[in-house]
């Protein structure tokens, strides 16, 4: 067993075997939870002949938990140490997933096992990825950490390419019942990987004298509140997640009923729309390198707004492609965001106060994913696939315009602290 101290200087992450261990758990994790995210419509689509808004309230179920619980699952993060959490929620989320084909062989699921399925793997994710934020910069070096997330954000964003390709590769010649079986097994990988690091995480620090949840809590509120830079990060990610959700919550409903395309199709055009944020993963931190960490935010936005309006262009035969495209352009521009974004509140933020910073900036984030789901679900009952993410990507034009009313377009780089 060792026990990081931070006074050698780091080795390359090619051969931090801890760090490789919990990267490669994750892009496991990752791949099924992307082969999921278009199983499970395709499950509700093709074997229970759900309705659009239907389809759109799985994902509305999978965000909720960000609403009912980040903020007290941020405190009690910041509580105890988070390898144990991120081993949990793997081990419950691959029992929630097999439950799908067990089901199934029984003849007993239902849309409403679904929407539980959704639900409880979400609540899982809301602890595990609030330990992830915060057991990472234990793991690695201060200076390892832009490198190592943007590592994690590259098999992240590659997983958004195989994860619905082998879905819809899966789904027709073994049926979406048995991709979501793919993603529980994936989990079991992912738990496994991270039982075998050996770096023993330090012992959380807990605040001096008396300290309720609640207090705990408003400390981590109080500090994105009163932070220009995380304030307006907090609202540009929320404003931004409500037109990402939107067309994504409908898209495989418009692909599969409106273009008339097959699942295996449907997985591969969605995959492909991601190829672009494998690239914004890797150049993310060169760019914020030589553009400025503060820049390469405000470059990132631009590609995440304006080409998504290219998306509602996309059809039957050839114009696919737009929504290739379209959807490139906006991965890419996510994902140098997110490794940006991501590295500047892991390094900036009081490690203290990191699991509830990260939590209160995930809950306005996240928190309007499901209210995005669900109003894209209503869009398309009303106006039909295509008139729903005509609407919800015209909304993520014009988003990046947030990041203008904050300190970001004055600087090239974002401050290493507080007050700097």
């Amino acid at each position: 067993m060792t026990i990081l101290t931070g006074t050698p200087a780091p080795a390359p992450l090619r051969r931090h075997r801890d760090f490789r261990l919990l990267w490669v758990g994750q892009t496991v994790s990752a791949v099924g939870s992307n082969v999921t995210a278009v199983a499970l419509p395709l499950v509700a689509v093709a074997a229970l002949d759900a309705s659009t808004f239907g389809v759109a309230a799985l994902t509305a179920a999978a965000w909720l938990p960000w609403l009912l619980v980040g903020l007290p699952a941020g405190a009690w993060v910041d509580r105890i140490r988070r390898r144990p959490v991120l081993i949990g929620g793997d081990l419950v989320s691959a029992a929630l997933f097999l439950s799908v084909p067990v089901a199934a062989l029984a003849g007993l699921l239902t849309v409403g096992q679904l929407l539980v399925v959704a639900f409880g793997a979400g609540l899982a994710r809301v602890f595990a990825e609030t330990a992830e934020q915060v057991y990472l910069p234990t793991l690695l070096h201060p200076e390892q950490v832009p490198e190592g997330n943007a590592k994690l954000h590259a098999s992240r964003t590659a997983s958004y390419l195989v994860g619905p390709g082998l879905a819809g590769l899966i789904a027709q010649l073994a049926g979406a019942v048995t991709a979501v079986l793919l993603d529980a097994l994936s989990f079991l990988v992912s738990a496994a990987c991270l039982r075998r690091i050996r770096t023993v995480e330090p012992p959380p620090v807990r605040p001096a004298g008396a300290s309720t949840l609640r207090r705990e809590v408003a400390d981590g509120l109080r500090f994105v509140l009163h932070d220009p830079y995380l304030r307006v990060l907090t609202l540009f990610g929320a404003a931004s997640n409500i037109g990402l959700t939107g067309y994504q919550a409908v898209l495989v409903v418009f692909l599969v009923r409106s273009a008339g395309l097959p699942a295996g199709a449907v997985g591969l055009l969605i995959g492909l729309a991601g190829v672009g944020g494998i690239l914004g993963a890797l150049l993310a931190t060169t760019l914020g390198r030589r553009l400025g960490t503060g820049r390469a935010l405000l470059v990132a936005a631009a590609l995440t707004g304006p080409p998504a309006l290219l998306i509602p262009l996309a059809g039957p035969g050839v114009r696919v492609l737009w929504l290739v495209l379209g959807g490139a352009l906006v991965s890419l521009g996510v994902a140098v965001g997110n490794v940006v974004k991501g590295s500047f509140r892991q390094t900036y933020t009081p490690h203290r106060l990191l699991g509830r910073v990260t939590v209160s900036m995930q809950l306005l984030n996240y928190g309007t994913i499901p209210v995005a789901a669900v109003l894209a679900g209503v869009l398309g009952a009303m106006w039909g696939p295509a008139g729903a993410i005509r609407l919800t990507t015209a909304w993520l034009a014009a988003t990046p315009l947030i990041l203008l009313l904050g300190p970001l377009r004055r600087r090239r780089d974002l401050p290493a602290a507080p007050g700097r």
